[in-house]
């Protein structure tokens, strides 16, 4: 296990010079294009911190000043703490982190294979898969319960995730009723409001709609976030070639533009919320018109994003390890490796939907995760890099051993050989005949065989079972896992 946080500094698509005149893109955006912005509370906020609003046209014009004083009070840093401390992220500069994403309603069943819609139980299970798997450095819910609506899903998701992983979990929210009781079943775990807006162990996500639209219903639910002064990611998705530019830089500098705008409000509502550049930028495949993930090009986009981040000093959420495979094949194995392989060494921060994943972020699979958590462990590896020092070099080992030598049972091998490579769960290293011997299974066979012990055997933190009974007195539409999927096809 590689903990979240090596930095990755090898990849770096733009020069300074590209930088620069993706800012003057970007700022040009803001003022002098604008941003349709649909809700009425957010027009009252821009025009009473100095924006050029038109109310009839619903149009903001935001001042260049306004923007970088803006993101000058956006927390450079922000700390997304887990119920443990060891599972605690510091999201920011070129600190890599890996986890989960999507808004999924089918998932592959884990007893037959086959899709089928989603519901409590899958939350749940889901949630505790990733508690166990080391590399998943932290979950964004990925998926919708069918046994929900949008008055009750919020408390529903969040409430199962808790109960299940104690690492930090962030979710997007579908109304202000779901948001403010998320918030105050929070606050119950941690203790007060105060101490959960302190070290805060869920965060959300708002959308900004491509191109340059801040819609009614995200954007009030971002004002309510900031107002509560919690974490929350405020992404772009601006498809190249449908709804953003067919260019790579063009689909940057739009998204960017987007994701800046709610940045600056969230700081107008409330100065220093923590919040987090975010892009989930991807393409149209315009041989079908349908959406994709698993280009490369996802990958570089995603790093050329990481770059634009630190060039303004914001921690960014960003997208990786997706795949338009239909089942955890070989397609699913290379598309994920390259996007995120390619995020990660860019030092990109809090790389989503980098597990579990399938079929253009429409299904999920248990067996994914598993093998997620392998790709995602290489790659830590790769971006921690090669260290360097009189003990690696290791020029005294050479001269113990000598020509002619072994190093097989030398100390030097011992104190270093759980830590210089990375030690595979999934992958078969067997030679034919012992894989044979085992029943010559196939990678997806074992990641399933893997996914039921750990569903079996592991324990989470989970809820203290006095405060789980309060939380559910209070918010009686909580729905027992026990009682789901009755009614799943």
């Amino acid at each position: 296990m590689i903990k979240g946080g090596v930095r990755g500094r090898h990849y770096k698509p733009f020069t300074d010079d590209d930088l620069r005149q993706l800012d003057d893109s970007i700022m040009h955006m803001l003022s002098e294009t604008g941003v349709n912005v649909n809700s009425k509370q957010a027009l009252e906020i821009f025009e009473e911190n100095g924006a050029e609003v038109d109310y009839d046209e619903k149009m903001v014009k935001i001042p260049q000043s306004l923007v970088k004083e803006c993101i000058e009070k956006a927390p450079s840093n922000v700390t997304l703490y887990g119920r443990e401390e060891e599972h605690n992220l510091e999201i920011g500069e070129n600190r890599v982190h890996y986890g989960t994403g999507g808004t999924v309603l089918d998932v592959l069943d884990l007893e037959t294979g086959q899709k089928r819609r989603i519901n409590i139980k899958d939350v749940a299970d889901i949630a505790k898969l990733v508690d166990y798997l080391e590399n998943i450095h932290f979950l964004v819910i990925p998926v919708y319960p069918q046994e929900c609506d949008d008055q009750n899903v919020d408390v529903n998701r969040f409430y199962s995730a808790l109960s299940n992983t104690s690492k930090h979990i962030m979710g997007g929210v579908y109304s202000i009723k779901g948001i403010r009781e998320v918030i105050d079943m929070a606050s119950k775990i941690a203790g007060s409001k105060e101490a959960l807006v302190k070290k805060p162990f869920i965060s959300f996500i708002t959308c900004v709609m491509s191109p340059l639209v801040l819609d009614d219903t995200y954007t009030d639910f971002l004002i309510e976030i900031a107002k509560h002064g919690l974490p929350v990611a405020i992404p772009a998705e601006p498809l190249s070639g449908a709804t953003g530019p067919i260019t790579i830089a063009g689909n940057i500098a739009l998204m960017a533009a987007e994701s800046i705008a709610g940045v600056v409000l969230a700081q107008l509502v409330n100065p220093g919320t923590p919040v987090l550049f975010a892009s989930t930028a991807s393409a149209m495949d315009l041989n079908t018109a349908l959406y994709i993930t698993g280009e490369v090009e996802m990958g570089l986009m995603h790093a050329g994003v990481a770059q634009v981040a630190q060039y303004y000093g914001l921690p960014l959420y960003a997208t990786a390890g997706m795949s338009d495979a239909k089942l955890p094949d070989v397609q699913a194995g290379y598309e994920k490796a390259m996007t995120t392989l390619l995020a990660g060494m860019s030092g990109a921060n809090f790389i989503h939907d980098s597990a579990g994943l399938l079929e253009m972020c429409q299904t999920v699979a248990y067996e994914q995760y598993v093998i997620d958590n392998e790709i995602i462990g290489m790659a830590m590896r790769a971006i921690k890099g090669i260290e360097v020092n009189e003990e690696t070099i290791a020029t005294d080992v050479i001269e113990r051993v000598g020509p002619g030598g072994h190093f097989l049972t030398d100390e030097h091998t011992r104190k270093h050989m759980r830590t210089e490579f990375f030690q595979p769960k999934v992958s078969d290293r067997l030679t034919r005949e012992a894989w044979e011997e085992q029943g010559s299974k196939p990678t997806r066979e074992r990641a399933i065989e893997m996914a039921k012990d750990i569903l079996n055997d592991h324990q989470p933190l989970g809820i203290d079972e006095k405060l789980d009974k309060e939380i559910k007195k209070e918010f009686p539409h909580i729905l027992l896992e026990n009682n789901a999927g009755e009614n799943a096809s």
